[in-house]
């Protein structure tokens, strides 16, 4: 009973199944998706700069980059690299929430996986059709452009399990190829012993171009490299890509 007391009550929450059930803003961890969004969608080129001055401008509110004074010039490798914000900030302004959402919604952000275990969490994937949805309050139910802003860095109504982010990087790393994710490798017959194998079920086929993949893969790499993640594998001997995110 004093154990089973502690592990209720404690503030961490250890029972809590945060794969599953935590639904989190994604951060800077929603870069690369908004970046393969905006080639797959022809909004804009992996060549194409920006000017980032450290903020971006909207309806007459700053929306801070994280580095003061910004990042001088910046193309997608370099703002998945450096994870500049201001990129993300007008990208998103350029493509609409509509179009966000519809990208975000072939990955299954917003659903459930069906990974094989109980209590699994949808998370939100925000549109103007969810908030219509969502308050009841007809004032609350409008979707205003400067919300869309923060979406492209995955702040505002992005929520998110821990599972369903690693199920869309891993349709990255398969080039286009989602597959559910599941933990029973095999059933096991209790009367004959025989064993049936839980094969990867894949859901679907994305099709994406492979040099648009490639283009998100190398600037991942890059993030391990040259930018935020250089210090967590400095001296791996491997080739790894990744995404620094708060």
């Amino acid at each position: 009973p004093q154990n089973w007391n502690e592990l209720n009550n404690s503030p961490d929450k250890p029972l809590n199944n945060r794969a599953l059930r935590g639904e989190y803003p994604p951060g800077s961890t929603f870069k690369p998706f908004m970046a393969l969004a905006a080639l797959e969608g022809g909004f804009r080129s992996a060549t194409a700069t920006i000017a980032d001055p450290g903020y971006y401008l909207f309806g007459g509110h700053r929306f801070r980059d994280d580095k003061p004074g910004g990042h001088g010039s910046v193309d997608m490798y370099k703002s998945i690299v450096v994870s500049c914000d201001t990129y993300y900030y007008s990208l998103a302004t350029q493509m609409g929430i509509d179009n966000i959402a519809k990208f975000m919604e072939t990955l299954d952000f917003g659903k459930k996986t069906g990974i094989d275990i109980d209590g699994e969490r949808p998370g939100i994937l925000p549109s103007p059709a969810w908030k219509r949805k969502r308050f009841k309050n007809p004032a609350q139910q409008k979707w205003y452009a400067g919300e869309t802003v923060s979406i492209g860095i995955g702040q505002g109504y992005n929520a998110y399990t821990p599972i369903q982010l690693a199920q869309a990087m891993a349709v990255v790393a398969n080039n286009g190829i989602m597959f559910r994710p599941h933990l029973v490798k095999y059933i096991t017959d209790t009367k004959t012993g025989e064993k049936t194998m839980i094969e990867p079920e894949p859901i679907r086929i994305l099709p994406w171009k492979r040099q648009h993949i490639e283009t998100i893969k190398k600037a991942m790499v890059g993030v391990n490299t040259e930018g935020t993640g250089r210090r967590a594998f400095a001296g791996a001997g491997y080739t790894s890509g990744g995404k620094t995110g708060t």
